[in-house]
Formats: structure tokens, sequence, C-alpha cells
């Protein structure tokens, strides 16, 4: 399965009134961008969710602490350096960029949205960022949404950007989206870093809800290698540019507006799996016939990161003993191994406490043989179900991680 990212051709790549621009600080790479502002309108509200990383990222840390002090005017979004696991002089370089970004883009420092990411226990070059502002305040632009995907890359080997459109009130809003990940994916929040926009106008209330709702089960529902991020961060802008009414809670617009910023964060998401490191395969697991949502998800978990699955995936070898060997040590109490069902797509290949009888190697090899396929399991012991987008696991993804660093 080639890596590659998710570019919808829905809607332009363009937010009334959103600005972007991407610059070279020299951050870590040499000869590529790796640094985007974005500017928001004066009306515009912003909703995020971030890490559950007791060790989050010093711009997580402090990302956070602006948002419940005013408004955003501003995201700094550097790449190739995560500044996690710097301590207080991590806070201090985070800080210092905030403060730079208030002084040239006439603001409060706290209306400054710090991103990182990149190497973690490294120290950010501050002075960099800082010189670098003055020329991406001259080129912000609409349509910079591009530039910026290609910027905030670290292994992504491609941009991952998506739109989508919804009628609110008789006009046509836009939602637009990019993000970066491609290794240490397991998100609790969101995904490594996801930015979004809409042209609606949107109580914070409503936009808080809309993200969380949508994060659950798309960011939220994928796994590379089962490793969460100490810098994961999903924000949603409201940009209000768009001559409408503001969208209301329990409305059509609502619901429409939450289907497109779900349409944009589900192709964003998919994207990151398919582009995972080393990734040759996009598998969808489905886990029904659950007690409860938190019981199919673990059993999804502990199937997505089996390195014996992952590896089986890899090789294209329907070694269909890892996968039930996965549910059977999930932790499910008192399973019924006679009730539960496994399917490669819709090869049934357990039933009974077995192998089932009317399975064939040949039709589990074929279905292993593409590089997108589901592995579907039914619990039978109740109604609940989930979601969970992975990907195998390659010589690849040792390679590159072994390398990351240099």
């Amino acid at each position: 399965m080639p890596r590659q990212g998710g570019l919808s051709p829905v809607a332009a790549l363009r937010i009334p009134g959103v600005r972007l621009a991407a610059g070279a600080a020299g951050i870590r790479y040499q000869g590529r961008d790796d640094l985007v502002l974005m500017a928001l309108p004066p009306a515009a509200q912003t909703a995020a969710v971030f890490t559950t990383n007791a060790f989050c990222a010093a711009p997580v840390q402090l990302a956070r602490r602006h948002l419940t002090q005013t408004s955003p005017r501003w995201l700094l979004i550097n790449a190739g350096n995560a500044n996690a696991g710097t301590g207080a002089r991590g806070l201090a370089d985070a800080e210092a960029c905030c403060s730079a970004l208030a002084v040239a883009g006439h603001c409060d420092p706290a209306q400054v949205l710090p991103f990182s990411t990149g190497v973690i226990g490294e120290y950010l070059p501050a002075a960099r960022i800082a010189a670098a502002l003055p020329t991406l305040l001259t080129a912000l632009r609409e349509d910079g949404w591009e530039d910026a995907a290609r910027a905030i890359m670290t292994t992504d080997t491609t941009p991952k950007t998506a739109s989508a459109r919804c009628d609110i009130d008789g006009r046509e809003a836009t939602v637009v989206g990019i993000a970066k990940g491609a290794g240490m994916i397991r998100p609790d929040m969101a995904t490594m870093l996801a930015f979004l926009a809409t042209d609606a106008a949107v109580p914070q209330a409503l936009l808080s809800a809309i993200l969380r709702e949508t994060v659950a089960d798309t960011f939220n529902a994928i796994s590379i290698d089962g490793d969460t991020s100490t810098n994961d961060a999903c924000v949603l802008c409201a940009a209000a540019t768009l001559d409408a009414p503001p969208v209301r809670t329990e409305t059509a617009a609502a619901r429409a507006l939450t289907q497109a910023v779900h349409s944009v964060c589900d192709t964003l998401a998919t994207a990151i799996v398919r582009d995972g490191e080393g990734a040759t395969k996009l598998v969808t697991l489905e886990v029904a016939e659950a007690a409860s949502p938190a019981e199919a998800r673990t059993v999804a978990d502990t199937i997505a990161h089996s390195p014996l699955v992952k590896t089986a995936l890899f090789a294209s070898d329907p070694n269909w003993g890892r996968i039930l060997a996965a549910v059977g040590r999930a932790g499910v109490p008192e399973l019924d191994i006679a009730r539960v069902r496994i399917w490669l797509d819709d090869c049934l290949i357990v039933s009974g406490g077995g192998r089932d009888e009317d399975y064939t190697e040949a039709a589990g090899r074929a279905v292993m043989a593409q590089d997108a396929l589901r592995i579907r399991v039914a619990l039978g012991r109740g109604q609940a179900a989930v979601r969970l987008l992975t990907c195998d696991l390659s010589y690849d993804y040792v390679r590159i991680n072994a390398e990351y660093r240099t």
C-alpha cells in the first residue's frame, strides 16, 4: 500500500478570514519549510483537545492555559522539535515564541497557541523561530493550507488535507483541515497534530462539543503503533466569516456542520493510517456483540497492538491463530469462546471455538493479499460495537524509527 495522504476534492482549501503562511526556520530540517503561522479573524472561536500523556509537551501546557484566558488570534506550529521532556526551559522557550509573535502580530501573548512536533527531549531553538516570524507575517494568505500541511510533516511522506461543505441556513459553509502523523500514533484525544477551520459562526460550547464528538470516533479510533504522543493536539476554529446566523445547538445547521467536520476528520485520520511509517496495508478492525463499548475497544486495541498480528498482516499471511489468541488474551471476563466468530472481510475463519469448518487457507490468503482489508470479531455477549483503523508492521517501520535521530 503506497503511503499517501487524503486530499479531498470537495471544496477549495480556503476559509475566508483565516490566513496561513509556511517558512523555513532551520529548526531541524534543512532545505524545507518547518514553521507555520495561522491567523484567525477577531470574531473567531476556537476549540481544542490535547494529549493525555502525563509528559505533555511545553506547547501543550501553554496552549491549554492560553485557551482558558482569551480567544486565540494566532496559531504557531513548528516541526522537527517536540519541545517535550524539556522542563522549565521548554516552557520558557514556548512562552518566548508566543511573546515574539505577540509583538510582531500586535496581540497579547495569551492570544497565541503554540504547537510543536518532532524529536522529544531537545530544547527548542526559540531564537530561530522568532527570527523567521517577520517573513511569515508578510506571506499570510487564505490559500496557504497546502503549504502549511507540508511544513508540519515529520516522517510523513505526503501532506494530509481535506475539505467538505454543508448547508447553514441556506448558505454554503466550508470546513477545511490539515493533519500530520505517521508514527507514535495511538491518540487519546486526537492525532499528533490536526488543524481545522470553518467559515461558520459557532458558539464556543457547541464548537467544543462538535470537536469532542467527532474526535471520539475518528482520530481517537486509529492506531499505528500503540504509542500516544506527548504533543497530540486537534484544533477547530470557527471564523464567523460566513453570511449566516450563528449555528445553534440541536438544529439542522448543527447536524450538518457536525457531519462536515466528521467527514474532514475521518478523511484525515484514514490518511494518517495509510501513511503509517512503513505501512503497506490499511486494516479496519470491527468488534461487535460486546457487553460494552469499553469491552469492544479493549479487544480491538489488543488486536491492533499485537506485533504478531501486525507482522502477519505485512506478510499477507492468514495466520488467524494470532488474531484468535489476541481476542482470548484481551481480558474479557467469562468469554464463551464457542460464541466468538472472526472474519477476514466476509471470510469466516473462526466459529464454535475453533477454525470454521468451511474456511480454507486459500480464501484467507486472498483477503490478506489486499492492501485494504477488514478483521471482524463478534463476541456474542451484547450489542456494543467499535471500529478502529490500524495498519501492518513492516521492516521499514523498524528502519524509520531506528534512524529517526540519525
